[in-house]
């Protein structure tokens, strides 16, 4: 215990997602503002029939969004512009997304039209396809989702995960890949030797300072959806994780927080939670 905190666990990885649904970059270090990870979910594709945001929480229109990756292409800074990404297309294409051409390139790619923006709507929505899966909300549905007002965020500006939680879902379903890139989480930490299974939540309604300066506050259980079944890169399709959360952890894998306190945080990081 140190002043009050409890150390808890050290972040091993950190992840940033500059445009939604895409394949994100994995970072030894990061801002992190009061939008989450700097540059996190920082741009987007429109799509100009329905105006809503491209997310593969409908695959059945996105699902290709997994078979394409962005990075920046020099790293962010606090108080200057973003700088733009290079989108790597699913034929090994590369286009810097403040090309003329990216519009077209990336909807040829995806076989509909979409729009690339970079800032979001006043009330952003998207749709979200729900698999016949007990548990769920809804079964064989699509629905429209609200976002929060003008991001490009699904609920909160951070997801964090613990390996316990994933080491536990492996041992409810040993059949199933139960790796971080299916659940595209910000921050995942290694909790303290001898601590097992659903660790973070405990952690929900409490503030953990991540390194020196970060503060977050924890706000919720990650309510997981279909695209933690899509396939991307070798890990096959599998309902059978969100099966596993819906039957042992009602659908909830990792939690979501807040920021209370910028700054920078590196892999290796303690991650400290507010004594009880």
């Amino acid at each position: 215990m140190v002043g009050g905190l409890t150390i808890a666990g050290h972040v091993v990885s950190l992840w940033r997602y500059p445009v939604k649904s895409m394949m994100g970059e994995e970072l030894n270090a990061s801002e992190v503002t009061e939008r989450g990870l700097l540059g996190d979910r920082a741009y987007a594709l429109l799509d100009p029939m329905t105006g809503k945001v491209v997310s593969a929480k409908n695959p059945k229109k996105w699902a290709r969004m997994f078979d394409f990756r962005a990075a920046f292409v020099e790293r962010p800074r606090p108080e200057a512009r973003l700088p733009p990404v290079l989108v790597t297309c699913p034929d090994g294409t590369t286009i810097e997304s403040d090309a003329p051409d990216i519009e077209p390139v990336l909807s040829k790619a995806l076989g509909r039209d979409v729009r690339f923006v970079t800032s979001a709507p006043e009330k952003p929505s998207l749709e979200e396809y729900w698999p016949d899966i007990e548990g769920l909300a809804h079964r064989e549905k699509v629905t429209d989702e609200a976002m929060p007002h003008k991001t490009f965020f699904d609920l909160a500006t951070l997801h964090l995960l613990t390996t316990t939680t994933l080491d536990r879902l492996r041992e409810l379903n040993p059949d199933g890949r139960f790796e971080t890139r299916r659940f595209r989480p910000n921050l995942v930490v290694r909790p303290i030797e001898g601590r097992r299974g659903f660790v973070e939540d405990a952690w929900i309604g409490k503030n953990l300072t991540l390194g020196e300066h970060v503060q977050i506050r924890v706000t919720g259980p990650c309510t997981r959806c279909v695209m933690t079944t899509l396939p991307q890169g070798d890990l096959p399709q599998d309902g059978g994780i969100l099966r596993t959360a819906a039957k042992h952890h009602g659908v909830n894998v990792g939690v979501y927080a807040t920021v209370a306190h910028a700054g920078l945080v590196r892999r290796g990081d303690s991650v400290e939670v507010e004594s009880a």
